[in-house]
């Protein structure tokens, strides 16, 4: 708790140090990009972590200064799949997995279909027509730097629509020091064990080197910047190794959650937490909040960079996760993929040009959704394929009607397979979310009194349940302008 609050003071003392003037030109620059109109083609930087809950974002005074002080925070941003692979395709392509065709992250981890991360995104073809290649073919220089997809190993490939690729060899659990990065010009680096090997700190220095090399040229960017943090093995920085010794992880209202006869069957069957267990997971908490100092130190210097090449009042910056993960909620000790809040609501920052800063939005985002905001940006043509909107007009303060509900799907691994959706509240009606897995078993929770998801409604809300089954059934299916009517519809 002591570790809690002082993170809080730190915050709070970064943002107060941010708009008195102590982060000078970057302050300064970031309140005159919120107040400028938009460029005609702005940059955009794009930064995304990899197993990121929510509510790791108060370990990083840095990243809220900057991003969230300087610009939009989503209250309520979400993936539909919780997992990496199927996420990252999402992003790319603007559609749900559904339709992209990525289920898993590799051909071991779910019987739904017969390959899985990078191998399956690329023989569905979603390679070709992406938002790499669109903000290419609009005039973009384009750069990825660190996770591209999953199982991405074992070649000197580039896809095409990068100009600028630096994207970190994945075979299995990624690694901090020791890996190996393919380049653009088809060769591999490896990097070692020094300090300086560190993975954050190199994909920190190299996003920083595009940024300076790209402002002279006369064309916009667009920058992928994918640090690996907080995945396992949660590897920090060996000048943070100690930053949070014993640091507890969060207990939520659902951790070790006592009472689980309303949940599916494989909820149930689970134990409760023992002493040694619920100590693994405060160790594991511990290496990754340590491990996001890295990520911190990188936003800070992706913006000096900005702010030094002069382009920060051109460019977008956005902040999010794959993905979340469980630390111990309904008794599940680790790990991702599921429905539940912890692993389907993530970060999201943005700031920019029109962006106000410090503003807090509650509009439902989704994954689906930083394809067709790209494009709508960079003044592409966003293709027929995509299932998402563009954030623009949310990011502007000038949208009118919008989503008030997302489709959460999920194929075999942790648990069944399952479908489902989230809504947000409106017109009175609480926000909610109904699931049906696999075999037939479901969970109802009414969010506005229940965020926490405690208490199973399902089989005592016949009515509502019917209503939200309905709802299910349109958007499971749903492809493009269904998808948005199946969103924006009762």
């Amino acid at each position: 708790m002591r570790r809690v609050v002082a993170v809080l003071a730190s915050v709070a003392l970064a943002v107060g140090l941010l708009f008195s003037g102590t982060y000078s030109g970057i302050s300064a620059d970031l309140r005159k990009a919120a107040a400028q109109t938009v460029p005609a083609q702005p940059n955009i930087v794009f930064i995304l972590t990899d197993d990121m809950r929510k509510d790791d974002l108060r370990y990083m005074p840095q990243t809220h200064a900057l991003l969230r002080g300087g610009g939009m925070s989503f209250e309520n941003a979400f993936v539909s799949h919780a997992l990496c692979a199927p996420s990252r395709a999402t992003i790319m392509r603007g559609q749900y997995a559904h339709n992209d065709g990525v289920w898993s992250n590799s051909a071991t981890d779910s019987p739904s279909t017969s390959t899985g991360g990078w191998q399956a995104y690329r023989a569905k073809g979603n390679e070709a027509d992406n938002v790499a290649t669109r903000l290419h073919d609009a005039g973009y220089r384009t750069a990825l730097f660190g996770k591209y997809m999953n199982r991405y190993a074992g070649t000197t490939y580039k896809p095409p629509g990068w100009d600028r690729w630096f994207a970190v060899s994945t075979s299995g659990e990624p690694q901090y020091f020791g890996y190996d990065v393919v380049r653009e010009n088809n060769t591999i680096t490896h990097y070692g064990t020094n300090d300086d090997d560190y993975m954050t700190d190199v994909l920190s220095s190299e996003a920083s080197t595009f940024i300076q090399n790209s402002a002279p040229q006369g064309q916009p960017f667009f920058a992928y910047v994918a640090p690996i943090a907080p995945h396992a093995p949660a590897t920090p920085a060996p000048r943070d190794e100690h930053a949070y010794d014993g640091e507890m992880g969060p207990r939520l209202s659902s951790f070790n959650e006592g009472n689980v006869s309303d949940k599916p069957t494989w909820i149930r069957q689970l134990p409760r937490l023992t002493a040694d267990r619920v100590s693994a997971i405060d160790n594991r908490h511990e290496r990754r909040v340590e491990s996001l100092q890295a990520v911190d130190d990188l936003v800070q210097n992706v913006v000096g960079a900005l702010n030094n090449a002069g382009e920060l009042d051109d460019t977008y910056i956005f902040f999010t996760s794959d993905n979340g993960f469980h630390h111990g909620e309904h008794r599940i000790p680790m790990q991702k993929w599921r429905p539940y809040e912890e692993d389907v609501n993530v970060p999201l920052l943005v700031c920019g040009p029109d962006v106000a800063p410090g503003s807090t939005t509650y509009k439902l985002a989704l994954n689906t959704d930083y394809g067709p905001t790209f494009m709508r940006l960079a003044g592409a043509q966003t293709p027929a394929y995509v299932d998402g909107r563009s954030l623009r007009p949310v990011l502007r303060g000038t949208v009118t009607s919008w989503r008030s509900a997302v489709l959460l799907e999920g194929a075999a691994a942790y648990s069944p397979s399952y479908r489902g959706v989230r809504t947000t509240s409106t017109g009175g009606v609480p926000k909610r979310k109904y699931v049906a897995y696999t075999g037939g078993q479901k969970e109802l929770y009414d969010l506005s009194s229940d965020p926490r998801e405690l208490a199973n409604h399902h089989s005592s809300s016949s009515t509502v349940a019917t209503s939200l089954a309905q709802r299910l059934q349109r958007l499971k299916g749903c492809a493009r302008d269904t998808c948005f009517t199946a969103e924006n519809g009762p």
